[in-house]
């Protein structure tokens, strides 16, 4: 079909809008497809809350959950861990990632997605970011955790801000013997050692 006949000139009319100031974008080919996005979220996102709730009634931590999908199926669904651990990492995600990557067989996620019940604080974004999930939804914002109590930096990693962080700690890069030792694990292992 050449690009000159009427349905594709008219299919190209619907598909293209120029807006008032003179820029142009373009709509979904599929009229339900930002829906169909939005019911898909909403089913997957809710399973992640339903682990919320699970992990606070069984005691394990506190109220998150999260869940890897992979090809419209979930892989993994699990909740806050850190109480039943004892392990302040045992975050809903990281739990999530570390079960999905043992499923999997693999240590990257880029085929998966993650939801999580809340917007994940800077460890967990950092784990979602090293597995190379290619999407992440999280449905309440960091306030709604920091009201009752939770870490009032836990937003920072997604926002790019340092308005909430708090860290009372001293940090310091080694420097002299110390330093040269531990950047040398680097180049005496590089060939035993890839990470893909």
């Amino acid at each position: 079909m050449p690009w000159s006949s009427p349905f594709l000139l008219q299919l190209y009319k619907l598909l293209v809008v120029e807006s008032k100031d003179g820029t142009i974008s373009v709509a979904s080919a599929f009229a339900g497809h930002q829906e169909a996005v939005q019911d898909r979220d909403h089913k997957f996102l809710s399973k992640a809350v339903e682990e919320a709730y699970r992990g606070v009634d069984c005691g394990d931590g506190g109220p998150f959950g999260a869940v890897v999908v992979h090809n419209d199926e979930v892989v993994v669904s699990c909740h806050n861990m850190v109480l039943k651990h004892t392990d302040p990492t045992a975050h809903a995600e990281v739990t999530a990632i570390r079960e999905a990557c043992k499923k999997l067989g693999k240590i990257e996620l880029s085929d998966c997605e993650i939801y999580a019940s809340c917007e994940p604080c800077p460890m967990c974004f950092g784990a979602v970011h090293l597995s190379r999930i290619k999407r992440l939804v999280y449905g309440a914002k960091a306030e709604a955790a920091i009201a009752i109590g939770f870490d009032d930096f836990i937003a920072d990693a997604l926002r790019g801000t340092g308005f909430y962080q708090k860290a009372n700690m001293e940090i310091k890069k080694a420097d002299g013997n110390g330093a040269l030792i531990a950047e040398q694990v680097f180049e005496k292992t590089k060939e035993k050692f890839q990470m893909y």
